[in-house]
């Protein structure tokens, strides 16, 4: 393939994704039982060995807790590979994966997959690019019972716990490599919303709020990244009650960025919990202010916690970017279903 039709294909594939015809259900308008009955008719798109590959037993805690942000080469998945389904049954996953989240959180989850695909193109190892992302359940689909959905790979783990009409996304891991990049002309920028609106809030505040915003440490990487489960951190930073009421409004939009991925109904449900407990929310900030600098922020409240960290690895440290989305004592949606 020469690199023009690549670059075509790959922008065709940001611009629409798979199955971007207007006869399907609605991306983020479903229910609980609707993304239940859309997993079950991707399910019936693969054989009877794929399938087995991708539903667990609820109850296995190791599948449960398999995701990194490591490449597959280095952290072993489970579930089925995209690259051994045949291109309808891939098409069949997206379609699924485009009912399952919102708008919104389907083109992220597209937009690291693809740029995964250009840091594999860039540098020629094969552990990278789309063809190493995995699906898995752990429990059976269904509108009452919980289940979990799981879709990752390098720099994407996705885990959508849901338990009837409760559901969350904690714990997941969304990052990029590169975190920026050009096709055919176009900006994309898989992470832009979280970091935008990041650098708005911290320049939103006053001289006295930034010095208690800003900490005295540099952060290197996340705090409570893959396998720190069931671990937390003292807040620190700004607290939600020494902002006014729009930097309040800022904070709970950025916070969007990560819980909007999840389906409206249950993006919905979390945002009136984190308005709830904005004033017990705390804004964390390390590395430099100006617009477009590696910078390190934190969002730590009763319901929520998130990281985002730039890596410092050598090269471009704004070019690779991980964050974590976690949720204070419940991780994996545990309050719901474990007693």
């Amino acid at each position: 393939m020469t690199t023009k039709l690549l670059l075509l294909t790959l922008l065709s594939g940001l611009l629409l994704g798979p199955h971007s015809s207007g006869q399907e259900t609605k991306a983020g308008s479903a229910s609980v039982a609707q993304i239940a009955a859309a997993a079950e008719e991707m399910l019936a798109a693969l054989g009877d060995g794929q399938r087995a590959k991708v539903v667990f037993d609820f109850k296995d805690e190791a599948q449960r807790k398999r995701w990194s942000n490591l490449p597959t080469s280095s952290a072993k998945r489970a579930g089925v590979r995209l690259g051994d389904l045949t291109e309808p049954q891939r098409d069949a996953v997206w379609k699924f994966l485009k009912a399952a989240f919102s708008p919104a959180g389907y083109q992220k989850i597209w937009e690291i997959v693809q740029s995964d695909e250009v840091l594999e193109q860039r540098s020629g190892r094969k552990m990278f690019g789309r063809d190493e992302f995995y699906l898995s359940f752990v429990g059976k689909p269904s509108a009452q019972d919980p289940w979990m959905i799981q879709f990752g790979g390098h720099h994407l783990a996705i885990n959508l716990t849901l338990a009837g009409r409760h559901g969350t996304l904690a714990p997941s891991h969304t990052a990029a490599q590169p975190a920026i990049f050009e096709l055919e002309g176009r900006t994309i920028r898989p992470l832009g919303g979280e970091t935008s609106k990041a650098f708005a809030l911290i320049t939103a505040l006053d001289d006295a709020q930034r010095k208690q915003a800003i900490l005295g440490s540099e952060f290197r990487d996340l705090v409570l990244g893959p396998g720190r489960d069931g671990q937390t951190i003292q807040p620190e930073g700004i607290k939600g009650s020494a902002l006014t009421e729009k930097q309040r409004e800022m904070l709970l939009d950025l916070i969007s960025e990560w819980s909007g991925i999840m389906p409206a109904f249950l993006a919905k449900a979390k945002m009136e919990d984190l308005r709830s407990h904005i004033t017990d929310t705390w804004f964390a900030w390390s590395g430099p202010t100006e617009k477009g600098a590696a910078a390190y922020f934190r969002v730590q409240g009763p319901t929520v916690i998130i990281e985002l960290a730039p890596q410092r690895l050598g090269g471009d440290p704004t070019q690779h970017i991980h964050t974590i989305y976690r949720e204070p004592a419940n991780d994996y949606g545990v309050q719901w279903w474990k007693r």
